[in-house]
């Protein structure tokens, strides 16, 4: 009888799985969807089902007011983040996270849980909370089908908001974003970008141009400095010891990186300088690439224009004249407008 009994078990265990194994794919009647959004270096993902409206009486009925609900349809709807982020004022680390909300006519409750693998809410244990907050909900135009989008970027925040019938509920998350380049330029150096000039002088830079880390900065604009020397690490180092207070090391600094600039490298220090207000400097920069590449028209395209910056209008005039003379045809009209406008304006 044992045989028998358990050989019946068998044969029913067969017929349930090959009507599992048989059954068709057809459409959800709550069409899957997802969304997702950068910011900084930290991906945001949603994925959930999207219900409609069909005429039915939503807040209070279909979603019941004061119940935990899954913010979608069929099974959880999920967040992910790539880096960790500040849900709701509250430090959330990298991860996937089940989405639930609890909704009531004043305030709702959003709540991130560690298990983002249940069907829907019907499992959703409070224990297994990360984030647990309240927003008030606001209204919006009637739509009839569920969506999550992202709203109000900036370079280190976002809003996430979900639109359904006449309710919209939105909550922001955001990072410490300079913490986490720098955490990502960490990571990146110890690969193949560590073994290059290029990577450890942008990690450098960065830093420096965010007033952070400053002597893992340094450690990191010598190790570029020892694969290869060139003027962007150079004047990077330069500018670095001049905001250290080591002013004549950075003087130095600079003077090598000048002598290794080549035309493009001094044209664009030298629009660098104009636009932090050094007209004096720049127009000195501009001379110097006139010194080094004489041949070029747009030395002295760029030397008439911080000319003409500084009032000197003949000195701009002789330049443009000279760039005139070099310049590509496509360049001729630009230039011959310009010295026709400086002679109208000294008239």
């Amino acid at each position: 009888m044992k045989n028998i009994s358990f050989i019946i078990l068998i044969l029913i265990g067969s017929v349930i799985n090959s009507f599992a194994q048989g059954n068709l794919t057809i459409p959800d009647q709550s069409q899957k969807a997802g969304v997702s959004q950068r910011i900084g270096l930290t991906d945001i993902e949603i994925h959930y089902s999207s219900p409609l409206v069909r005429a039915r009486s939503i807040w209070g009925d279909v979603v019941p007011f004061g119940e935990v609900w899954r913010a979608g349809a069929n099974e959880n709807t999920t967040i992910s983040f790539s880096t960790d982020v500040i849900v709701g004022n509250i430090q959330v680390p990298a991860g996937k996270y089940g989405l639930h909300m609890i909704p009531r006519k004043d305030k709702w409750t959003i709540i991130l849980s560690k298990n983002a693998s249940s069907w829907g809410s019907f499992f959703y244990n409070k224990e297994e909370d990360m984030v647990r907050f309240e927003v008030e909900p606001l209204t919006r135009d009637f739509q009839e089908w569920l969506s999550y989008r992202f709203t109000d970027p900036k370079p280190g925040a976002v809003n996430v908001t979900m639109n359904w019938e006449k309710i919209a509920i939105s909550f922001p998350v955001s990072i410490k974003i300079q913490q986490t380049v720098v955490a990502s330029m960490r990571n990146e150096l110890r690969g193949v970008a560590g073994f290059t000039w290029q990577g450890p002088w942008q990690a450098a830079d960065y830093c420096m141009t965010h007033n952070i880390y400053p002597e893992e900065a340094m450690q990191w604009i010598d190790q570029s400095l020892a694969v290869q020397e060139n003027f962007h690490n150079l004047e990077t180092k330069s500018l670095m010891l001049a905001k250290a207070g080591k002013q004549s090391e950075s003087a130095e600094m600079h003077t090598k990186a000048l002598a290794v600039a080549n035309e493009t490298q001094l044209n664009t220090h030298g629009y660098k300088m104009l636009g932090n207000g050094d007209l004096n400097g720049a127009v000195e920069i501009f001379k110097l690439n006139i010194k080094r590449n004489p041949n070029s028209w747009n030395v002295y395209d760029s030397y008439a224009e911080g000319l003409l910056m500084k009032g000197d209008k003949k000195g701009a005039i002789s330049n443009y004249q000279i760039a005139l003379s070099k310049a590509p045809e496509a360049q001729k009209n630009r230039i011959t407008t310009l010295i026709n406008n400086i002679k109208s304006d000294i008239k």
